[in-house]
């Protein structure tokens, strides 16, 4: 027997047993019959997130005439009438709670990210001082809820932030799945690295802001972007904690305007002699408070799969 027969006979079994392993499911081709499946079950869900958000964007464009020919939510559009947005942000209560969520979302945002980089790197240092402990502590709450009642006592009877933005943005500054997210990603930075900079000079701050914090971009930014969401969509915290109508922010304006049923209060422009319809003011506050998540998503989006891949933990 030749060479080459010997070797065809070796290669034989090895090729046979390679092609019988199976490759899972979700690495194989899919199917035209999938592909078209797939195709109309994601056309079904854009349409189920567009029309909604359209029938709120020309609902809030709509004169009184074209609302009341329609019934409600207007679906065709027939004309233009900005005049519920020239209402809202003429002044009034509504304006001002734009600037409450605002404030909000850019000053808890700063605290909350401030705050959970420092503990994220402190954690991260196997040495720190009570390192196990206190990492002991973020992981309780992360499992176990203190409880609404607590949160409130200490609110308003221990550092009295009754009717305060502080109310809104410290209580709820460190989020522990944010922590562990960027705790994860400092602890896989090389030792080595860090090593070199202490030799060189430099001190724990300096190494933080010089080192972690230029390769932590993505992940801190897409950390920054869920704090800043969630402030500006605070709204429980608000119930409990904001009385004073001029410290509303926008989604508690929301909860009173489009469920409780209550009139917007807004200021009059003096182009125009005629109140805007009710619901076209209301629809118009609608798209206000959607319209900044919606600006913020596209310049953090390339930063979601490589922010949370690489601060994940990996088993």
């Amino acid at each position: 027997m030749t060479a080459e027969a010997l070797d065809a006979v070796a290669t034989k079994p090895a090729r046979a047993k390679t092609s019988s392993i199976k490759r899972p499911a979700w690495e194989e081709e899919p199917t035209p019959a999938g592909k078209v499946g797939k195709g109309i079950l994601l056309t079904f869900l854009v349409l189920a997130v567009a029309f909604p958000m359209w029938c709120v964007v020309v609902t809030s464009l709509s004169s009184r005439k074209t609302i009341d020919q329609a019934g409600g939510l207007v679906v065709i559009p027939r004309g233009f009438d900005p005049g519920a947005y020239v209402t809202i942000f003429s002044g009034g209560q509504v304006a001002r709670a734009v600037w409450v969520s605002l404030i909000v979302a850019f000053g808890g945002t700063a605290i909350s990210l401030t705050t959970t980089v420092l503990a994220a790197y402190g954690l991260s240092r196997p040495g720190s001082l009570f390192h196990r402990p206190l990492l002991f502590l973020f992981l309780l709450t992360y499992l176990i809820y203190p409880g609404l009642v607590t949160k409130y006592l200490v609110v308003t009877q221990l550092v009295h932030w009754k009717n305060s933005l502080w109310a809104l943005m410290v209580p709820s500054a460190v989020n522990a799945f944010n922590l562990i997210v960027i705790r994860a990603f400092f602890m896989n930075v090389p030792a080595e690295l860090l090593d070199s900079a202490r030799i060189d000079g430099a001190g724990e701050f300096r190494i933080l802001t010089r080192i972690m914090l230029p390769l932590s971009k993505a992940v801190i930014a897409v950390v920054g972007l869920f704090y800043a969401v969630g402030y500006w969509n605070i709204y429980f915290d608000a119930v409990l904690y904001i009385d004073d109508n001029n410290l509303q922010p926008i989604q508690r304006l929301l909860q009173g305007y489009i469920l409780a049923g209550l009139s917007p209060q807004v200021g009059m422009s003096g182009s125009f002699s005629v109140m805007p319809p009710t619901l076209a003011v209301k629809m118009a506050v609608v798209v206000v408070a959607i319209i900044p998540p919606m600006l913020a998503y596209p310049f953090v989006q390339r930063h979601f799969t490589k922010g949370v891949i690489t601060g994940a933990i990996k088993g």
